[in-house]
């Protein structure tokens, strides 16, 4: 045996001790940084089972003494119900219209051809990279023109139109991921363009659509800025700016504007677990497409 055959082992020993304890110290960071980020959602949720007295006192992370009356008071007396009907009222009606329009544009662009389509779908792509407060002023302006200013539609067509970019792109993706061989079947079998983009593309880009109406759901949800700049009747208010009424208080009661918080984040929250399977595949298929 022969002094390479020795060392050879002890250097692959060595190798992977390194690489175990580097996989330690990231696992340590990772955890560390899971905690810092989760603790301001775990205050939040605390402080949503508690009395004032007791959140401005500080104390313990869990409530000494918890109570419902924080969530029903935020939910009955600060009319939170009519904001949060109101938020999905704008949230549900966005989410529609985008998935209708542009999984219709993602078909055209993924299966049909015509003249300056690679232009266009060049277009919505280069559009994800131009910052939404950019276009605020004229979105406003135009609604004031179109007479949406103030109402719950003059929210909804700015957030469908914002999302065409990203949604294009997934669904054209998505789109272009499904065998050409099913398109001709149908055609042969006389079924028209639309039974089967309604009948074989959409079934089958189900994720897409799943992935698609997540990406516009969440940031509507919890869109603020054009909100605050668009509304100013408090019977039209959706949930974030209902959450602003309550920090705008002379005396903020904490306790109520963590529970109006939670109530705000809990939906988003149960929406992604519930979709998460659909939501991660696809994102893939858009990845792979």
């Amino acid at each position: 045996m022969t002094t390479a055959d020795l060392v050879a082992p002890r250097r692959a020993d060595t190798r992977a001790a390194g690489r175990t304890v580097a996989r330690a110290i990231v696992l340590l960071l990772l955890i560390g940084y899971a905690l810092v980020s989760l603790y301001p959602f775990l205050w939040m949720v605390s402080a949503a089972f508690k009395n004032q007295i007791e959140v401005v006192r500080g104390g313990h992370l869990i409530p000494e003494s918890p109570t419902l009356d924080t969530l029903t008071e935020t939910w009955d007396k600060l009319h939170f119900f009519d904001y949060f009907l109101n938020s999905v009222l704008v949230t549900t009606y966005t989410v529609v219209l985008t998935l209708a329009v542009y999984a219709a544009a993602g078909y055209a662009f993924a299966v049909l051809r015509f003249k300056g389509r690679k232009a266009l779908s060049r277009m919505f792509v280069g559009l994800l990279f131009v910052p939404g407060v950019t276009v605020m002023l004229p979105i406003v302006i135009l609604e004031n023109k179109l007479g949406l200013l103030g109402t719950h539609w003059g929210l909804v067509l700015p957030f469908v139109n914002g999302g065409a970019p990203m949604s294009i792109l997934l669904m054209t993706a998505a789109f272009s991921a499904i065998p050409g061989e099913l398109r001709d079947s149908a055609r042969v079998d006389g079924a028209s363009e639309f039974r089967i983009f309604a009948g074989i593309y959409l079934p089958l880009a189900k994720p897409a659509l799943v992935t698609v109406a997540l990406l516009t759901a969440v940031p509507t949800w919890n869109e603020y800025l054009l909100t605050r700049v668009s509304l100013n009747d408090p019977g039209t208010y959706t949930l974030p700016l209902g959450l602003q009424t309550l920090a705008a208080e002379n005396i903020p009661q904490y306790n109520n504007l963590m529970a109006g918080a939670l109530i705000v984040v809990v939906p988003v929250i149960l929406l992604l677990l519930f979709l998460q399977r659909y939501f991660v595949s696809g994102l893939v298929g858009a990845v792979k497409g």
